[in-house]
C-alpha cells in the first residue's frame, strides 16, 4: 500500500520536529570533552600564595609519612584492598609530588569571613597579584578560581567589589590574560536573578578590563533548598557561562532543618539533592561536584615530646578521619559525582586513594566487557553473567575515559581493553562500532 501522507502534508510537522530537535541539541550538547578535576581545594584568600599548591602537597606527603609510612599501613587505615595497596600507594605518592592540587578556590566566603572593607580590598588585590605570579612561574594548579560572597541584599555590594578588584588587578598584572580554567564561584544561590546579575557584571568586567568576551566563567554553589527547584533556570540565567555546579552539604542540610549531628554527605536529603542535579544537568557541559568531609585528619596532641599513648591516639584520630573521608569519596563516586571538595592537605592522600582504588578495582572486568563488546561490533553480547547493550558500551567507554582523566588508569592500561587511544579520544562508542563494522 502507498503511504497516506504526501511530503507536502508532512512538511510543516517535520519542520517543527527539526526545530525542536535542534533546540534540544543546543541545550543538551553532551558532556564536556575537557578534563574534570577530581577535587577542589578551598582556602582562605588571605592565605593564598603563588606556591600554595606545592606547600599543600608537601604537607600531605608529611602526613602520609607520619601516619602511614608504607603501602600496607595506608591500606589498613582507609580500608583499601590488600591487592591494590602497593599500586594505589605508589600512584598517590607520585601524584602528590607531581601535581598535588588539581583545582583551587581562593575563598572570600566561608573560609574567609567578614572583615573590614579596607582589609578585604587589600586581600583581593594581593591574591590577584599572587595568581599572576603563579601564572608567570608555572606554579598554579591546572584549575583555579575565586569564590565571592553571596549576592544577597546584605552582601552583594561587598561581593561584587571584591570580584572587581581581583579581576581588574589580575588582568592588569597578567597582561589581559586569565589562568587556564579560571572560574568565579557564586555561593548560596537561591534565585536565577543572582546568576543573571553575575553574568551581567562579568560582561561589564570583561569590557572594562579588556578581557576576551566570555572569558569569565561561572560556577554555581547548589546549597539552598530553593536552588534545587530552580536548577535549569539557574544554568539558563548564566547565558552560557556556567561550567560547574558544586553541592554544599552543610548549608543545604541546615536549610532543610537537619540538626548538626546528622549533617553528613551521605544523608538521604543530600542524595536527593544531588540526584536532582544529575537529572537537571545531564547531557550538558556543566560539571558536577560533591561537597566536603568536615572531619579533619589532624592529631589530637601536639608537641615534640609526646608519650607512646599520645602518639597512638594521634594515629588513631588521623586514621578515623582518613577512613571517613575515603568512604565519603567512594559514596560520591558510586553516585557518579567524580569531583568533591577538600578542606585540608591531609585529605589529599585519601582523595586520590579513593579515586584510584575505585577505578583500578573494576578495570580488569570493565576491560574484559569492553573488549568483548567491541570485538563483536554492535552485536549484543553476553559477558559472564552480565548482558551488555549499546548504552552499557558507552558506559564502559566512559569508565576508562574517567579513569584516564583522573590519572587512575594509564593509556597503556586502557588500551588493553581493545580500544585505541584515538578511539578513546573520540569519546563515542557508537562511532567506534561504526568504524569497526566498516572495516
Amino acid at each position: 500500500m502507498k503511504p497516506s501522507l504526501t511530503p507536502a502534508a508532512a512538511r510543516p510537522a517535520l519542520a517543527r520536529l527539526r526545530a525542536a530537535n535542534k533546540a534540544f541539541a543546543t541545550r543538551y550538547p553532551g558532556d564536556r570533552a575537557e578534563r574534570q578535576p577530581v577535587h577542589t581545594v578551598y582556602g582562605g584568600a588571605h592565605l593564598f600564595k603563588a606556591d600554595t599548591a606545592r606547600k599543600l602537597g608537601d604537607t600531605a606527603l608529611r602526613s602520609l609519612s607520619d601516619y602511614a609510612p608504607d603501602a600496607a599501613a595506608f591500606a589498613r587505615a582507609i580500608g583499601l584492598a590488600d591487592s591494590l595497596a602497593a599500586s594505589v600507594h605508589a600512584r598517590v605518592v607520585e601524584k602528590l609530588k607531581r601535581e598535588p592540587v588539581e583545582d583551587f578556590r581562593i575563598d572570600f566566603e566561608d573560609g574567609y569571613g567578614n572583615r573590614p572593607d579596607a582589609e578585604e580590598d587589600g586581600h583581593a588585590e594581593a591574591a590577584a597579584l599572587e595568581v599572576a605570579k603563579g601564572m608567570s612561574g608555572g606554579t598554579l594548579p591546572p584549575f583555579i578560581g575565586i569564590r565571592i560572597k553571596p549576592l544577597t541584599e546584605e552582601l552583594h555590594a561587598r561581593s561584587l567589589r571584591t570580584l572587581d578588584l581581583f579581576v581588574t588587578a589580575l588582568a592588569a598584572q597578567a597582561r589581559r590574560k586569565l589562568p587556564d580554567n579560571f572560574v568565579v564561584t557564586l555561593p548560596k544561590v537561591t534565585i536565577p536573578g543572582h546568576v543573571a546579575a553575575l553574568a551581567d557584571i562579568l560582561t561589564a568586567l570583561e569590557s572594562r578590563a579588556r578581557l576576551p568576551e566570555g572569558a569569565l566563567k561561572i560556577e554555581l554553589m547548589i546549597e539552598t533548598p530553593q536552588s534545587i527547584l530552580n536548577l535549569p533556570s539557574l544554568a539558563e540565567a548564566a547565558r552560557g557561562r556556567c561550567t560547574g555546579a558544586h553541592f554544599g552539604t552543610y548549608d543545604y542540610t541546615a536549610g532543610c532543618g537537619i540538626t548538626a549531628a546528622c549533617q553528613t554527605m551521605t544523608h538521604p536529603a543530600c542524595d536527593f539533592a544531588k540526584h536532582m542535579m544529575k537529572v537537571s544537568f545531564a547531557g550538558t557541559p556543566i560539571m558536577l561536584s560533591d561537597g566536603a568531609t568536615n572531619v579533619m585528619p589532624v592529631p589530637v596532641h601536639r608537641g615534640a615530646s609526646l608519650t607512646p599513648p599520645q602518639l597512638d591516639e594521634n594515629r588513631a584520630a588521623v586514621h578515623r578521619a582518613w577512613r571517613l573521608h575515603y568512604e565519603h569519596v567512594r559514596h560520591s563516586l558510586l553516585n557518579a559525582f567524580y569531583q568533591g571538595w577538600d578542606l585540608h592537605p591531609a585529605q589529599l592522600p585519601t582523595r586520590y586513594a579513593a579515586v584510584y582504588g575505585f577505578f583500578l578495582e573494576s578495570a580488569e572486568l570493565a576491560g574484559e566487557r569492553l573488549r568483548n563488546f567491541v570485538s563483536k561490533a554492535a552485536q549484543a553480547t553476553l559477558s559472564g553473567a552480565i548482558f551488555d547493550d549499546a548504552a552499557t558500551g558507552q558506559g564502559l567507554l566512559n569508565f576508562f575515559l574517567r579513569g584516564m582523566s583522573s590519572g587512575a588508569i594509564t593509556e597503556q592500561e586502557a588500551t588493553s581493553a581493545g580500544v585505541t587511544v584515538e578511539e578513546f579520544r573520540g569519546r563515542s562508542f557508537a562511532q567506534i562500532l561504526k568504524n569497526r563494522a566498516g572495516r
